[in-house]
Parts: structure tokens; sequence; C-alpha cells
């Protein structure tokens, strides 16, 4: 498989991020390997938070979240999906399918060896994240979702992610920190909007950005529909933590958390929120209070 990386060079000095990178391999599928680059923050023996993005972001909107988790001495887990980030991306668009994401990110998860996970997704770090709950139960402890949902194109989706849809398949040049500028509630700094468009450097490296939109499954007949159909049944069932915090001004997901509170066993006598200001985008909008949501989701839901 041919692949695209980003030089290091796109990410020195960016704005709130002084992380260090690692990084580790998977396989493409077609005999060779991928890169892939992760965040991994904090005590090595503290419980592990898993901190998963989606579209077209990448760990850093992160940034404001994983200092507080480390302070209460959380290990913080926070990879670039294939196609974004510091992780290697495929130059061809059809290389991208979900079942391959979903391979991928599993195979990150089992190289670093994590147990009792606290899952913490959003976007397509939820429509990856809960089917890798749904079909490994036993490694997670917890489950925090935000603003994301795991469709089966059973239920039509709404106006605003077909709008979405269309406008990153007709877009002449596919503006990374635009999406991201024009879904959270905050102004952001010229600074911060340099450090999303870092992956980037031009239309070639956006192939997976460009191609995640249209891998949502939006009909019942969707190659992965059935799949996540399983997966909820499976999520239904899921009897361990489960909390919902979504913000209040994304149209997008609108919705999702009142569904998994009613179906997935684990929701049930859960502090569930709604974060007041945030976007789409709410780990920029409210990183801070997301990670004082989470630790005290932990705090209140000891591993058993």
């Amino acid at each position: 498989m041919e692949y695209l990386r980003t030089p290091d060079s796109q990410f020195t000095d960016l704005e709130g991020f002084s992380f260090s990178p690692n990084y580790l391999h998977v396989d493409d599928n077609e005999g060779g390997q991928l890169r892939v680059h992760y965040l991994d923050e904090g005590p090595k023996d503290g419980q592990v938070v898993l901190l998963l993005h989606g579209e077209p972001s990448w760990c850093y909107l992160y940034r404001k979240t994983i200092p507080t988790l480390i302070e209460h001495g959380f290990r913080v887990i926070a990879p670039d999906l294939v196609g974004f980030g510091r992780s290697d991306k495929p130059t061809k668009r059809t290389d991208y399918t979900y079942i391959r994401h979903l391979n991928w990110l599993k195979s990150t998860v089992k190289q670093l060896n994590l147990s009792n996970v606290t899952l913490v997704c959003q976007d397509w770090g939820g429509l990856l994240g809960l089917r890798m709950v749904a079909e490994d139960p036993e490694q997670y402890a917890r489950v925090l979702a935000t603003n994301t949902f795991l469709p089966t194109g059973d239920i039509e989706p709404n106006d605003a992610f077909l709008n979405w849809k269309k406008f990153s398949q007709e877009v002449p040049s596919f503006p990374a920190s635009g999406i991201i500028k024009g879904a959270t509630v905050n102004k952001l700094t010229p600074e911060i909007i340099a450090a999303y468009d870092a992956p980037f450097p031009d239309e070639s490296y956006k192939e997976g950005a460009r191609q995640f939109p249209v891998l949502v499954p939006i009909s019942p007949d969707n190659v992965e529909a059935e799949a996540n159909r399983e997966a909820w049944k499976k999520l239904a069932t899921f009897n361990k933590p489960f909390l919902t915090a979504f913000s209040d001004s994304d149209p997008v997901t609108a919705g999702g958390d009142a569904y998994m509170q009613r179906v997935i066993t684990g929701c049930e006598g859960q502090k569930h929120t709604t974060i007041v200001a945030g976007g789409h985008f709410v780990q920029e909008d409210k990183g801070e209070e997301l990670a004082q949501i989470t630790v005290q989701f932990i705090k209140d839901n000891p591993l058993q």
C-alpha cells in the first residue's frame, strides 16, 4: 500500500502541545505496514484512559484534557487514526474502509497490551471504539461517549450530516481546520488553526479525511450496517459503567445520548450530563471540563 508520511517539521512548536510522539506498526492488509502515532502520557502503572478522536482531527484535539488526567494518576493513550495526525496516510481513497480502520485500531490497542480501559470516544472515535467494546467487552472497564453514535442505516440521517457529507465531497480544497473551526463555539487562534492543518501539507495527504464521511453507514444495506446492528445487541447487554457527556451545540449527533441511555444497560444510574457551550469538537471547546467529568466518572465507578 502506498502512503505518505507527514514530515516531522510540520509538528514543531504547536500551540499547547508538548507531548512526546510514540510509534508502532500495523499491517496494511496488502503485505506491508503502516506507522501509527500515539501519545502515552502519565504513569505506566496507572489506570488506562484511551482517547479516540474522529474526523478530521487528531490527538491534538485532546491536549486540554490530557494534563488533568495525568494529574490524577491515569495513563493516557491517544492514538492518531491511520490517515490523520502523525500516522501514515494511504494515498488512495479506496485504501480506507470501515473494517480496515477498525482492524488498525484494534491492532494498536492489542500491541499496547491495554486492559481495564476507560474509553473516551467522540465522532469516528465512537464508530470505531463502540465496535471494539462490543467485540471485546472484557478489555473495557468503562465507556464515556461524547458527540458520537454507531449508525446502522436503519434511521435516516439528519440534514446536518447530509449537508456535511455533501460539502466534504464537493469542496475543491478540503479545509481540515475550517471544519473544526466551524463546529466549535470558541474562537480558534491562528496558531490552533495551524495545528489542525499541520498533518496535511497539501491535498494529497487528505484522502482519508475525504473518505471518512462516505464510510458512515447511512443506508440499511451498507457493508457495515449488519455488523453495527450486532454491535448494538452486544452493547445493550454491556453492564459496565457507560456515561454520556454530549455537548449542547452539536446538531449532527444530537439525541444520540438519549438513545444510548435507553438501550445500554451500563448507562443505568450514571450521572449523564450535557456540556454547555460546546460544539461538535467538545474537546476543543471544553477540554478541561471533559477531563473533570472523566475523572469523576472513574472515581464514581472504581474497578471491581
